[in-house]
């Protein structure tokens, strides 16, 4: 497929033996995440981790969508291309990014780290008051990162009070023709998503039509 949508969620659940997992078990257990630190979700070695730096081959185009974290501990999730935060004070200085609050994962939870028997008895369900619009665009042969921080200390393994935070991205992947596609509309100034990849596609379609059409009855008639 040369156009697919993809979704990556991140927890900071490994064994107790590790730090990182490249597969979820069921004897997984939260990992300590010091606070003020920025964690890429993707290879950050906390948490479920892939084994490379998420990237863009030279036919490839990713738009990223939707971006969304843990509403509590002063969770906050930021993009960064290749050095390039996306997210930045109006004075260029540097900040955490999209506050959980604001972009909760997942969409109706609490916004206070409970015990289990006192979440299941929380009538607190927060909706997103932040929408990733315009998407962020990863050109071909870029890296991003999706970067995780929170203010407040979390629990580890060792300790007794344990707490799970996640991370959550949603983008789509054009890849081959449909990256070329994606570029063009960049250079036109359109909006990249699915349905006007599918324009393009069809408007490219009409001109060949037309081409033959035109060609045919120069010729008299005849093909």
């Amino acid at each position: 497929m040369s156009m697919r949508s993809q979704v990556y969620e991140w927890s900071n659940l490994a064994t107790s033996s590790q730090t990182s997992t490249l597969r979820r078990t069921v004897d997984a257990v939260p990992q300590l995440v010091p606070i003020n630190r920025e964690y890429d979700i993707f290879i950050g070695g906390i948490g479920n981790n892939i084994t490379k730096p998420a990237e863009t081959t030279a036919t490839q185009f990713i738009v990223i969508e939707d971006i969304a974290c843990s509403a509590y501990m002063g969770g906050a999730v930021q993009v960064r291309i290749n050095t390039t935060d996306y997210f930045q004070n109006p004075d260029v200085t540097d900040q955490a990014g999209v506050p959980g609050l604001a972009s909760p994962y997942p969409r109706g939870s609490s916004d206070k780290a409970l015990p289990l028997a006192q979440a299941q008895t929380d009538s607190t369900q927060l909706l997103k008051s932040f929408d990733l619009y315009p998407d962020v665009y990863v050109l071909p042969v870029q890296v991003f990162q999706i970067l995780y921080s929170c203010q407040t200390a979390l629990a580890g393994a060792a300790a007794t009070n344990t707490i799970v935070v996640s991370a959550f991205v949603k983008y789509t992947l054009y890849d081959g023709p449909d990256a070329l596609i994606a570029n063009k509309l960049l250079e036109l100034g359109v909006t990249i998503n699915p349905n006007n990849v599918d324009w393009y596609k069809r408007t490219l379609i009409e001109q060949q039509q037309r081409s033959r059409v035109a060609a045919v009855a120069t010729n008299g008639g005849s093909a």
